[in-house]
C-alpha cells in the first residue's frame, strides 16, 4: 500500500487523493457486506488496512474531490489535512441506512469538526451534504468549479511540499493522536462486524438487491 511505503520514503513529502471520471468514490461493496453477513465471504476487508494506514499516516494529505463521495469515500476526507471539493461534490454517509455503523474514526472526528447535532444528522438520515454546505461546516478547506478541484489541490500540495517535513509531521502528530483514532477503528470496526450479523442489515442487504426500500418496521412486529 502505497501509504505505507510513503513512511518509509524521504522523497514523498505529500501524498495526494483524487477520483478518475464523474465520482470521487462510490463507497464499500455492499454486495461483499451481503457475504460477510451470510459468512460467504472469509478474511480480511482490504479496507480495513486502508483506514489503518490513513489514521496514522504522517505526511500531509490533499484530496480533490468530484462528485460522489459515498461512504468511506467520505470519512477519510476527516483525516485529509487539505480538502478541496468541486462544486458538484456530494458527501454522504449512509451506514445507518444499512443497518451498520460509520467506519474510520469518523463516530470521533466527525462532532469534533462540526459538532454532534451535525454530526448524527448525517450519520442518522445519510443524506448527501454539497461542497457549498461542506466547505461552511468545516469539512473542506476550498471549493471550486467542477474540474478546478484536482488544480486547486495540486496548488495544495506544492505548497505543502516547500514547507520542513519536520515541522509539518510533529504539527499532524500533535493536533491527531494515531493512537487514539485506532482505538476508535477498533471499536468502530468491531460493532461493525456484530451489526453485519443482524436481521436489520439482512433486511438492508436484501431491499438493496430487490432495489426496493427497506422495511425496518416488519422486524420489530
Amino acid at each position: 500500500m502505497r501509504f505505507v511505503a510513503a513512511e518509509t520514503d524521504p522523497a514523498v513529502r505529500v501524498i495526494v487523493i483524487r477520483g478518475e471520471g464523474d465520482m470521487f468514490t462510490a463507497g464499500n461493496d455492499v454486495g461483499e457486506f451481503a457475504a460477510i453477513a451470510t459468512g460467504a465471504f472469509q478474511g480480511e476487508r482490504h479496507v480495513m488496512r486502508f483506514v489503518q494506514a490513513i489514521a496514522r499516516a504522517t505526511r500531509p494529505l490533499v484530496a480533490a474531490v468530484q462528485g460522489r463521495a459515498v461512504g468511506i469515500g467520505m470519512t477519510m476526507l476527516l483525516h485529509c489535512d487539505f480538502v478541496v471539493l468541486a462544486e458538484d461534490a456530494q458527501l454522504s454517509t449512509p451506514f445507518v441506512n444499512l443497518a451498520l455503523v460509520p467506519e474510520a474514526a469518523s463516530t470521533l472526528l466527525m462532532p469534533l469538526r462540526i459538532g454532534y447535532a451535525r454530526a448524527y444528522e448525517m450519520f442518522a438520515l445519510g443524506e448527501s451534504v454539497d461542497a457549498k454546505t461542506a466547505l461552511h461546516l468545516g469539512i473542506a478547506n476550498r471549493r471550486g468549479a467542477a474540474g478546478q478541484a484536482a488544480c486547486r489541490g495540486r496548488r495544495g500540495r506544492a505548497t505543502l511540499a516547500k514547507l520542513p517535513a519536520g515541522s509539518l509531521a510533529a504539527t499532524k502528530r500533535l493536533m491527531r493522536n494515531p493512537d487514539v483514532l485506532t482505538v476508535q477503528i477498533a471499536a468502530e470496526g468491531e460493532c461493525f462486524a456484530e451489526r453485519l450479523t443482524t436481521a436489520e442489515a439482512r433486511e438492508a442487504f436484501t431491499a438493496f438487491a430487490e432495489r426496493r426500500p427497506p422495511d425496518f418496521m416488519k422486524l420489530a412486529r
